[in-house]
This record gives structure tokens, C-alpha cells and sequence, in this order.
């Protein structure tokens, strides 16, 4: 069974992808997780609080999500391991578009939210460096800036594709044609002398 904190984070994830970061009120959160709003204040202190852990939460599951490998499958090639790491931020499930969503609505809140901005940005930071290992396990003779422009333009490519998708106006199988071409571009791009 998930600890009450796991559950009021799970709970805030679903909260805010419905209803926005604007609409995350503490006494819905509390009914949704099946908790007191004395309980989530003990655990987060305030309301930045919660989105702080919130937004770690979905990082750290999209982390799971993606890295995930089943132990008897072959191994992946580099090339392989990382268009299949980004793929999986486009699969048609409900923890995925759960994720997605709250990612975007803490994404467009950060605009007028001076903490929740460089919390996000140190989130970002952590998933261009993670995408540009990947890069760099493709072209390891790319040089390091080279790495992080490319993983900075396929995550931020990714964001969009994946809020066009989760709006209805992308069909998702397009969008990941459109990522995996974009992979292919950047590891040319990184191979070019």
C-alpha cells in the first residue's frame, strides 16, 4: 500500500491535470486522496509545498515509466534505449496522460510563479541532462554543448507534441512519427563533423 504522502501526491497529480494548478484546492485534494486537510498540510506545510512535491512526484514516476525494461528482453542498442525512452512519454494510458497533463498545467502556472518556475526549471534541467547521455551514448565524440542543444530541442519537442496530443489534435501514433524523425535528425545533426 502506498504511504499517505505517495497517496496525496498521486492524488495531486490527478487533481491538477483535471482542473489546472489554479484549481488545486487543498479540501479537494484531501477528498480525492481520502485524507484530512490537516494531514496534507503536516506533510507539505502550504500549497507550494504541494506543488513542489507534486511536481518531483511526476518527474520521478515519468522516470519509472520510461526506464522501465522488461528483465528478459534482449538488450537495447543506444540508439534503440533512447528514442524507446522518449516513445514512452507518448503511450495511451492514463498514468501517462495523467503525467502529461499535470506536467503542462504546472508548466503554463510557472509563468507567474516565481517558485514554481525554478523548481520546473531544475526538473527540465534534469531531463535534458538525462536525454543527452542518452545522446551521447549514439555520438559519444559529440561534443557535450552539441549533446544538451539537441536533448534541450527533443524534450521540448516532446512537451508539445505531447500537449497536441492530450488536446486532440495530434493522433498519437503521428506524433511519434514525428518524434522518432526528430530523433533521427538530431543524431545526424550529432554525427556531422
Amino acid at each position: 500500500m502506498a504511504s499517505r504522502s505517495t497517496q496525496i501526491l498521486e492524488a495531486a497529480a490527478r487533481v491538477i491535470a483535471r482542473r489546472g494548478v489554479r484549481g488545486l484546492r487543498v479540501e479537494e485534494l484531501a477528498a480525492e486522496a481520502g485524507v484530512s486537510t490537516a494531514l496534507i498540510y503536516y506533510h507539505f506545510k502550504d500549497r507550494a509545498g504541494i506543488l513542489s512535491k507534486t511536481l518531483e512526484f511526476i518527474s520521478d514516476r515519468a522516470d519509472r515509466y520510461t526506464t522501465h525494461r522488461d528483465p528478459d528482453a534482449e538488450p537495447l542498442g543506444p540508439r534503440e534505449e533512447l528514442e524507446q525512452t522518449l516513445l514512452l512519454e507518448l503511450q495511451d494510458s492514463t498514468e501517462v496522460r495523467e503525467n502529461s497533463s499535470a506536467w503542462g498545467e504546472l508548466r503554463a502556472s510557472a509563468v507567474f510563479d516565481d517558485l514554481l518556475r525554478e523548481d520546473l526549471a531544475r526538473a527540465t534541467q534534469v531531463w535534458i541532462h538525462e536525454v543527452a547521455g542518452l545522446l551521447g551514448q549514439v555520438r559519444p565524440t559529440a561534443p557535450a554543448v552539441a549533446l544538451a542543444a539537441s536533448a534541450e530541442r527533443l524534450t521540448a519537442l516532446m512537451e508539445g507534441l505531447s500537449m497536441r496530443w492530450l488536446s486532440g489534435t495530434l493522433q498519437i501514433a503521428h506524433a511519434r512519427t514525428l518524434m522518432s524523425d526528430a530523433i533521427d535528425a538530431e543524431v545526424e545533426r550529432l554525427g556531422r563533423p
